[in-house]
């Protein structure tokens, strides 16, 4: 049996717990007979790095992208940082979620065959997206938009697969113990519906169309989970919330460590995201808990529910429409369960995380593959 082949997996840093699980839900999971990761950050220090020590992963701090500018400079400073990885890593995996163009040219320079990256957002507003995906040997979207929107192109579609993240079926399942005692720290009604959204409290995640939506929901209360990323931000939905009387109905409480315990103290889950992400990993795993979900339709979203049948998708920005939707939810127990069941199957059949695995592994293995018959020619 041939040895494995080493992968150096790349992420600026552990800092931003999305990105870093998605990656780590890969890494642990890979079949070791055939590869050999290593993870590399551009900077120590994030949250998941204790994990990573566990799951004994070789880890690196080393410099994988160089400045784009000057532009005249660029090839020299891309060949001096990849002397760090000169002959180690024949494949890299880039989990780095900007538009940055220089990684694939350090991952050239040290020898890799091959330079893959994972698009996570639906940002593509910028020529430097485009180098990007030019110099890539493959690329991961994470959702179907992506496909049509970005990569559609001859030359892209033929390097571009849609790979959705995975959910962990085990951690995020109904039955889930209400170990966190909400209702009763934050003085609920116990007989009041709650609806619950976990997202940073940053612009792109849409909070204030949720919380409008609540004056169309009456009765039913918001539950936000989400660290303060931008404080300006969180002042005015603060300010929000005041001016629209809804104090004694949403609830702001932070990072929350613990979601599989969060999300079985809700009733209904809600993604008010206005323009898409890659994947929202936050609305698969409340779908994996039994919950019934109501999202905005927009990428990402539109490809993780089927509108009606395992979950409702609004139109994104629509407080009344969104309102009306949770509040239907909130009075109907037996729908609830019905797309609480529905969601949670389809999130075990289609966003499995050994499914998301073997698909990368399945790509690795053919871009390898394929680098090994243009050298032999």
């Amino acid at each position: 049996m041939s040895a494995p082949v080493p992968i150096l997996y790349t992420i600026p840093n552990f800092d931003t717990a999305g990105s870093g699980r998605a990656l780590l839900n890969v890494v642990e999971r890979l079949d070791r007979r055939r590869f050999a990761p290593t993870i590399c950050v551009l900077r120590r220090g994030g949250r998941m790095e204790a994990e990573v020590e566990r799951l004994g992963i070789p880890f690196l701090e080393a410099r994988f992208t160089v400045a784009p500018r000057p532009l005249a400079t660029v090839p020299l400073r891309a060949r001096r940082a990849a002397r760090a990885f000169a002959g180690r890593f024949p494949l890299w995996h880039s989990f780095h979620y900007l538009d940055d163009y220089t990684e694939p040219l350090v991952a050239r320079f040290a020898g890799a065959r091959a330079w893959i990256y994972t698009k996570k957002n639906m940002s593509w507003n910028r020529r430097s997206w485009w180098l990007r995906t030019l110099l890539a040997s493959r690329v991961a979207a994470q959702n179907s938009d992506m496909l049509r929107r970005f990569f559609a192109s001859s030359s892209f579609r033929r390097k571009s697969v849609r790979i959705p993240p995975g959910v962990d079926g085990e951690q995020f399942r109904p039955g889930t113990p209400r170990r966190l005692g909400l209702r009763e720290r934050l003085r609920t009604p116990a007989d009041a519906p709650v609806v619950g959204c976990v997202a940073q409290l940053v612009p792109i995640k849409g909070h204030p169309t949720l919380i409008e939506a609540m004056v169309h929901a009456p009765g039913v209360h918001l539950w936000l989970a989400g660290r303060e990323l931008d404080e300006g931000y969180a002042s005015a939905l603060r300010r929000q919330v005041a001016e629209a009387g809804l104090a004694d109905r949403v609830a702001f409480l932070g990072g929350v460590d613990d979601v599989p315990a969060f999300l079985a103290e809700l009733d209904v889950f809600a993604l008010p995201t206005p323009t898409g992400e890659g994947c929202p990993v936050a609305l698969l795993e409340a779908m994996a808990s039994g919950l019934a979900c109501v999202a905005a339709d927009v990428p990402g979203s539109r490809d993780v529910i089927e509108n009606g049948r395992s979950g409702i998708l609004v139109p994104p920005r629509d407080a009344a429409e969104m309102g009306r939707a949770l509040q239907s939810l909130a009075r109907d127990a037996g729908r609830r369960r019905e797309l609480g069941a529905a969601g949670r199957a389809r999130a075990l059949e289609h966003f499995s995380i050994p499914g998301e695995v073997a698909a990368y592994e399945a790509m690795y293995s053919e871009v390898l593959g394929e680098t090994a018959r243009r050298s032999a020619a």
